[in-house]
């Protein structure tokens, strides 16, 4: 099927997980919400690095997060299954990370999810479970928000009454 009645909403969506509300207000996040991107740029690599409740860190997630994008702007640039050897544990495994490391992690994460979403606002032709994954990657995106959000409340949104 074709993606050309989607990519304006699906942009729309991963972009304002990444980047934050529209001024006028947001379908997910609140206005005022500054997004994922901005929120990890309030967080130190000392932050990023501390386990909550035996979970993972807010590095591991963000690593993981990077990782997957760049799976899926490989499928989307090139075709083919980059998923099948994909070692999804790797990012996991990630604990502390320093200035330069975090700094890094980042600046990949931003550098995926800007590729991703130029390819969300180009209609293509994709199967069914192509545009499952296309639809899922904002649903994961935002579920790790969230996780972010729950670990450290440096990373959290607007607080009521405030937009």
């Amino acid at each position: 099927m074709r993606t050309d009645e989607l990519t304006k909403t699906m942009s729309r969506l991963f972009s304002e997980l990444t980047d934050g509300a529209h001024p006028k207000g947001g379908v997910v996040l609140n206005t005022g919400d500054i997004g994922l991107l901005r929120s990890l740029d309030k967080i130190s690599a000392a932050e990023a690095s501390a386990r909550a409740n035996d979970g993972a860190t807010i590095a591991a997630h963000t690593q993981h997060l990077r990782f997957g994008l760049s799976l899926m702007n490989e499928w989307a640039t090139n075709g083919g299954n980059p998923f099948a050897n994909a070692k999804w544990d790797e990012a996991w495994k990630m604990s502390g990370v320093d200035d330069v490391q975090w700094q890094e992690i980042r600046s990949g994460l931003r550098g995926e999810a800007t590729r991703w979403v130029e390819i969300l606002q180009t209609p293509r032709e994709a199967a069914e479970l192509e545009l499952r994954g296309m639809l899922g990657s904002i649903a994961h995106l935002a579920y790790h928000l969230g996780a972010i959000r729950q670990i450290n409340k440096t990373a959290r949104g607007p607080k009521e009454g405030t937009f």
